[in-house]
């Protein structure tokens, strides 16, 4: 049976903190027209969100990794699967 390697990409990304959402979401984030949503509540205690994506709504949680693929879709992704997934490569 054939293996395959993930192709080499730059992503855009960006983890969902209090912290983070505090100073602001990234441009690309706050100019997705409306397919990332987030909030927060109780003075910024609790924050969430959702994201259209091409498979449909997800929710995106705390500290969670807001992505922005090579087509320009955005999805969620877990911290743990993130950090096995991507490494940094520049701002």
């Amino acid at each position: 049976m054939p293996k395959y390697r993930k192709k080499p990409v730059v992503i855009d990304a960006w983890q969902f903190t209090k912290k983070n959402y505090s100073e602001g979401a990234p441009r690309w984030i706050r100019h997705s027209d409306d397919k990332v949503r987030l909030w927060s509540q109780y003075g910024g205690k609790v924050i969430g969100g959702r994201i259209e994506t091409l498979e449909g709504v997800h929710t995106v949680s705390e500290n969670d990794y807001i992505i922005r693929g090579v087509a320009g879709e955005f999805y969620p992704c877990k911290p743990g699967i993130f950090e096995q997934t991507y490494e940094r490569v520049g701002e």
